[in-house]
């Protein structure tokens, strides 16, 4: 199982990234000492905002793909269909 996830950063972008394990990831975005995770590093903390599970690591980058070319507008969309579906 793979994931396409968004993340809330502290300055209210959003960073779109694709892994197979969510939580070590959430978690690398979030730690200090973690040199792998550049475009959030400076805009900690990051809070998961949007998270679809895909099979296959071909239709995660895929679908990540899709996602950044969106407008913020779109991506603020899918996390609010995100938060809906989660409640």
């Amino acid at each position: 199982m793979y994931y396409v996830y968004l993340l809330r950063c502290k300055d209210n972008s959003l960073y779109c990234g694709q892994t197979n394990n969510i939580e070590k990831r959430i978690m690398d975005h979030n730690d200090p000492k973690n040199k792998t995770t550049k475009y959030t590093r400076g805009r900690r903390p990051v809070l998961l905002a949007y998270l679809e599970r895909v099979r296959t690591l071909v239709e995660a980058l895929k679908k990540e793909r899709e996602i950044k070319k969106l407008t913020k507008e779109e991506k603020e969309i899918l996390v609010q269909c995100f938060k809906k579906r989660s409640k």
